[in-house]
């Protein structure tokens, strides 16, 4: 769910997150993709990137879907780990950079960037798009779920606010944006949720 905090670097300190409970890791996936999940859309061999703590991937393997989470996190990878012992389900977990997922060597039917896209800055995006790009076998789909600029509080908190047309720019090159809707973000920061985008983008 993201392998970063809501204001850190995706780059800083890997060996401190999860060390003390996240607003993000709510213990569940989020609604969001677990509609989708439920719905049939999540198909083939499955990549949660930005795993965080392995709901997403775990959610996937329980479905019966091949189902690998990365997330650059120690303690993220080991939590999620656990969890499959401890539910008695198969999925893998890697710690990689969701920068270069191009050195996995493998593709995926379909691909959940659950809060990770926000995080980066315009001159990483365009990177983190091409790193997805190269995971995502042709035809295959990307679910993005991140925060959207209806949100308030930009600059207080969070990280920042991703317009449409942003996610519109970002897929335009290899990619057909198949959709974008508003949605939330279930969180244990705010209790109504956070304003979000759930968006679906197919390679091409």
């Amino acid at each position: 769910m993201g392998d970063t905090s809501m204001t850190d670097s995706p780059h800083g300190s890997q060996e401190e997150l999860y060390s003390a409970p996240l607003p993000w890791d709510i213990g569940r996936p989020q609604p969001a993709f677990l509609g989708l999940a439920h719905a049939g859309f999540f198909q083939g061999r499955v990549l949660d990137v930005g795993c965080g703590s392995g709901e997403h991937a775990l959610m996937c393997a329980a479905l019966g879907l091949d189902a690998t989470g990365v997330d650059l996190a120690p303690i993220a990878i080991s939590r999620a780990q656990d969890k499959a012992r401890e539910r008695g389900l198969t999925a893998r977990f890697l710690r990689h950079d969701a920068l270069r997922l191009a050195e996995l060597g493998e593709s995926f039917d379909t691909v959940l960037d659950s809060l990770v896209f926000h995080i980066f800055g315009d001159d990483e995006r365009a990177a983190y798009v091409d790193s997805l790009r190269s995971v995502v076998k042709p035809d295959g789909r990307l679910f993005l779920l991140c925060f959207s600029d209806r949100q308030s509080g930009e600059g207080e908190y969070g990280p920042r606010r991703v317009t449409r047309q942003e996610i519109t720019d970002a897929f335009a090159d290899g990619w057909r944006l198949d959709s974008i809707e508003a949605t939330t973000i279930d969180n244990t920061f705010i209790p109504d949720g956070v304003l979000a985008w759930l968006a679906a983008v197919t390679r091409i």
